[in-house]
């Protein structure tokens, strides 16, 4: 039985990642708190040369953060989640080999920014992805607002950000924001073969390659994911957070205050 922490396992020269707490793999303090260590240690491991990171199941990459972290949360609080979710994703991020999504399922909140964070989205046809955050009073804190625009412009992200929309695989490879669509249960295998043929490659010329493919945004998007954390802990000067997620579990319509 699942404990809700992501699962790690190697293959070769390929380093898995599950994310794995049912029913919907969300992402506890449990599930972040030892993350940045161990996606650490897979860094330093000079065996590994790829990362996959998937889902547990065929229903659910992820949904996100899970929202009774939230329940009460003051500022402080928020600003501990958001660091941890940052430094995970951080880390993903920063790899030196391919790292690619094989997204298996929905896809929303932290599970998309974990998939942001990645060099290559594959995605099944069933797969719905968002960030929808604002739905109950939060906004995306592990890149999602600075990482999203690069990916698929400025329209389509304040879509999927501000109105809270769902895009479906199809939709999410016109507009970029996965490379590949495959069909159901295919994203894992895909995503393996992908990471072989790039575990093929020199370590170094695909290490050097990526830091120079990335390097053109990579400042900008340090100092927008720095900003982008405070903005979410602020949010809970407000009741807004409070609000939006008791109205999720009681299952109704929120009451949000309006900005002065």
């Amino acid at each position: 039985m699942s404990n809700g922490e992501p699962t790690i396992e190697t293959r070769g020269r390929i380093a898995i990642l599950t994310l794995d707490h049912p029913p919907a793999n969300t992402l506890s303090v449990t599930a972040l708190s030892g993350l940045e260590g161990r996606l650490a240690r897979i860094e330093q491991d000079r065996a590994i040369d790829a990362i996959v990171i998937t889902g547990a199941g065929d229903q659910y990459f992820s949904a996100g953060d899970d929202l009774e972290m939230f329940r009460n949360a003051d500022r402080a609080g928020a600003r501990e989640l958001a660091r941890l979710l940052a430094a995970a994703v951080a880390r993903v991020a920063r790899f030196r080999g391919l790292t690619v999504a094989a997204i298996n399922g929905y896809c929303l909140g932290a599970g998309l920014e974990f998939a942001l964070a990645c060099d290559v989205r594959i995605c099944e046809e069933h797969a719905q992805l968002g960030l929808p955050e604002a739905r109950v009073g939060l906004l995306p804190c592990g890149g999602g607002t600075q990482r999203l625009p690069w990916l698929v412009g400025e329209g389509w992200a304040k879509r999927i950000i501000l109105c809270g929309e769902h895009v479906d695989a199809e939709t999410a490879q016109r507009i970029r924001l996965v490379e590949e669509v495959v069909p159901r249960g295919g994203a894992f295998d895909a995503a393996m073969a992908l990471t072989e043929r790039a575990a093929r490659q020199s370590p170094r010329a695909v290490a050097a390659s990526k830091r120079l493919i990335d390097g053109t945004r990579l400042s900008a998007l340090e100092t927008g994911h720095a900003r982008e954390s405070e903005a979410f802990a602020a949010l809970f000067e407000t009741n807004d957070p409070n609000e939006g997620v008791s109205a999720f579990f009681d299952k109704r319509d929120p009451v949000w205050t309006r900005p002065s």
